[in-house]
């Protein structure tokens, strides 16, 4: 199902776009009781953030039901230009206290042209324990035209302090279904019907990731790489190969995204403090483009530190959702595989192992994620992974 105006990136969400919709009516028509904190949660890939920026243009929007799409407030709003209008994505492991500060000072002046000033917080479950407190303050007694989304992951729900929950109103979303998703790929992005379903059944529920295997050869190498291991890990001569595999995948595809914009951020930052400028205070200014570079390095290596191990855990998801397929299918339960297209495998793992060992080996991949969320470094924890797997 595709929603139309600002709803038309929500996929699934029927009745989130209706509840959204009526409290962007309700606002625009003056009601009282205008809520000004939002958690939106859900599943990876249901739409959290695509819902928090569509709520975000519905109460800019200047057209009466709010939400069109295409007025000049809407279309700003979704294209991340509207400048009563931030939307903060962490690109390190965590929100500072620092950052969460300027942020909600920001956040209490009146709207430069829009109808609220809205902070869209994505990952809220990065907050710190210092920004947490910084943005209870602010959610506790917001500013009469100040409205804040926060974003977090239905699984760990409370990463976001209680305190903070307790004040906003919750907008649980679901994961999409498979036909939906499909829905999209084809008739939005035009993609061939045959890959949009196929993309859709083995993206479990995550748009995004859908739309990147149905386009990104890469993507589906990757994934196919990851799903081998299963099968070629008994006979391997050297199991922890398969580790380093895995880890050295997981460090180029976040080298692959970061590079050009690091290379860019790098650049413009010297361009702007004058590097290699000639004159008086030319050498204080050196000095300064040295310790701001250093600054500029050690966020940006935050920022790859967490596009590898997002990479990496993508990878455990895949490999998680192979042994629960192994599972479902050696007790024959009547539900849809979440890589239908390796059935094969599939089957002749069922017949190999014991449920019990399935469910060691399902648990391993489970561990192994929650290791690397707590900072183990990936190689030792792929490496217990691969043990596990290889001897159940």
């Amino acid at each position: 199902m595709i929603g139309k105006g600002v709803w038309a990136g929500l996929v699934g969400q029927p009745d989130a776009i209706q509840a959204l919709s009526t409290a962007a009516a309700a606002a625009a028509n003056g009601a009282t009781g205008m809520t000004h904190a939002w958690l939106f949660t859900g599943p990876p890939g249901s739409g959290r953030s695509v819902a928090a920026r569509a709520f975000a243009a519905a109460l800019q929007c200047t057209q009466n039901p709010p939400g069109c799409g295409t007025c000049q407030s809407c279309r700003t709003v979704l294209a991340g230009t509207h400048p009563d209008v931030r939307n903060i994505v962490p690109e390190g492991l965590s929100i500072s206290v620092a950052e969460m500060r300027a942020l909600v000072q920001a956040a209490s002046r009146r709207p430069a042209s829009g109808r609220w000033q809205i902070v869209v917080i994505e990952d809220a479950d990065r907050l710190t324990e210092g920004a947490s407190n910084a943005l209870l303050k602010a959610v506790e007694e917001p500013p009469a035209r100040t409205v804040f989304l926060l974003c977090a992951p239905s699984d760990h729900p409370d990463d976001v302090s209680v305190t903070i929950r307790s004040r906003c109103r919750a907008v649980a979303l679901r994961t999409p279904s498979a036909s939906d998703i499909a829905d999209v790929l084809r008739d939005r992005d035009g993609i061939d019907p045959p890959v949009a379903t196929w993309a859709a059944s083995v993206s479990g529920g995550h748009v995004g990731r859908a739309r990147r295997l149905a386009t990104d050869p890469t993507a589906r190498s990757r994934r196919e790489a990851v799903l081998a291991i299963p099968t070629a890990l008994p006979a391997a001569a050297d199991p922890f190969a398969a580790a380093e595999a895995l880890v050295a995948a997981a460090a180029n595809e976040a080298v692959e995204t970061t590079k050009d914009r690091d290379e860019s951020e790098k650049a413009e930052l010297e361009m702007a403090l004058g590097k290699g400028g000639t004159g008086r205070g030319a050498a204080a200014a050196g000095r300064g483009v040295v310790g701001a570079i250093r600054e500029l390095e050690r966020r940006q290596k935050s920022r790859a530190t967490r596009t590898q191990r997002d990479s990496l855990d993508r990878a455990l998801v895949d490999l998680a959702g192979f042994y629960r397929d192994v599972l479902t299918v050696s007790f024959g339960a009547d539900v849809p595989l979440t890589h239908p297209d390796r059935l094969s495998d599939i089957r002749s793992a069922a017949s190999s192992y014991p449920p019990e060992g399935v469910l060691r080996r399902l648990e391993a991949v489970l561990a192994c994620r929650e290791a690397i969320e707590l900072n183990v470094k990936p190689r030792i924890a792929v490496d217990a992974l691969v043990t596990v797997l290889r001897h159940g």
